[in-house]
């Protein structure tokens, strides 16, 4: 299945990309598999998206849990908490 992933501020600036579309494995099915897909790729990949890392995320435009399910073309979004001021 092919998804696309964008990734915001200092995610993007950690990884020096702001999107990419992916092709997964059958096994990827949720928003948090495919957090540990990208994890899988070591390095730098590993650290940032790393499970005490408090990142949020989104599936097509909302905010989500991992658990929330992926269908070929959806997006899934990675981003650091936003704070006020």
């Amino acid at each position: 299945m092919k998804i696309e992933l964008r990734f915001f501020a200092s995610v993007r600036e950690a990884l020096q990309t702001s999107q990419e579309i992916v092709d997964l494995p059958a096994s990827v099915v949720t928003v948090g598999d495919v957090r540990a897909f990208l994890m899988g790729r070591g390095g730098i990949w590993a650290e940032v998206l790393a499970p005490e890392k408090n990142l949020r995320m989104a599936y097509d435009h909302d905010m989500t849990e991992a658990s929330t399910l992926i269908a070929e073309g959806g997006e899934v979004a990675f981003f650091p908490p936003v704070t006020g001021g």
